[in-house]
């Protein structure tokens, strides 16, 4: 098993390297396709992925990138209620095949899925996003690591003993910590790439804490949804890790928030 992750995490990262540093419409339709399967398995976990209103929610994600590729942000809110309503369409014009709470999924699908991971792309393509945008991958992933070997080391104290009793509050301290230390050693190696920032390296420390901590909701919430319901993974996409939602529950959460945390800062310094 440790060799078929092994493996897996190197084609994973390959990948990654790939879409980050092509950027543009590459970037842009890998993420779109990320989305699109994302949010397959979660509807598959929710036990609606193949119908009319899984069927309206992957058109609308499709749309929803359309909108942010040609830059049309200003139709994002017609756009949702319009979704909302057609969703409600179906809901009413089927009764009752479908539930209330199975619309209500449909549409958190959209937000948390494709919308969320939108953002990885958001963040490239601002004023030194080429460099930035790992930094969602430091907060995320880097997080997990430091915190997996800092909960080996010293962890004591159960974090969340019900929905992930191996993780432990020393490990979320590692996490954050460690997380902060590799975004100041990464700036500190292209801080003269990352232009949009007065001090760089205090900023991305910052972004890096925020980010760290905002990473491992998203990896419990993750880990809820799955015990809900009662799965391991997500799905058998990337093999030893799951699903693509296995890899990218923490990801999901960190994209928008780096994201806005560098517009934030760049007004701040």
């Amino acid at each position: 098993m440790f060799k078929v992750r092994l493996r897996s995490s190197i084609v994973l990262m390959a990948v990654t390297i790939f879409l980050m540093v092509t950027g543009g419409d590459i970037l842009f339709a890998g993420m779109a396709a990320i989305s699109l399967i994302g949010m397959m398995e979660l509807y598959r976990t929710l036990d609606f992925h193949k119908t009319l209103l899984a069927a309206v929610s992957y058109v609308a994600a499709v749309a929803y990138y359309a909108l942010l590729r040609f830059g049309q942000e200003e139709y994002f809110l017609p756009f949702f209620i319009a979704y909302l309503v057609l969703l409600m369409a179906v809901y009413v014009l089927t009764f009752p095949k479908f539930e209330a709470a199975q619309v209500m999924n449909a549409f958190f699908g959209l937000f948390y899925v494709a919308i969320m991971i939108s953002y990885i792309y958001q963040t490239r393509m601002v004023e030194s996003g080429a460099y930035l945008v790992w930094l969602i991958f430091i907060c995320s992933w880097g997080c997990d690591t430091m915190a997996y070997c800092t909960g080996m080391l010293i962890g004591k104290h159960k974090m969340a003993p019900i929905l992930s009793p191996k993780k432990s509050i020393e490990g979320a301290v590692g996490g954050v910590v460690g997380a902060m230390l590799i975004g100041v050693i990464y700036t500190l190696i292209f801080q003269n790439h990352i232009t949009i920032f007065q001090n760089p390296v205090v900023s991305v420390a910052l972004l890096s804490g925020v980010g760290a901590l905002i990473s491992m909701i998203g990896d419990l919430a993750a880990s809820a949804i799955k015990r809900n319901h009662k799965i391991k993974d997500y799905g058998k996409l990337i093999p030893g890790h799951g699903g693509i939602l296995d890899r990218f529950d923490s990801v999901i959460f960190t994209a928008p928030v780096v994201y806005y945390l560098v517009q934030l800062m760049q007004h701040i310094g």
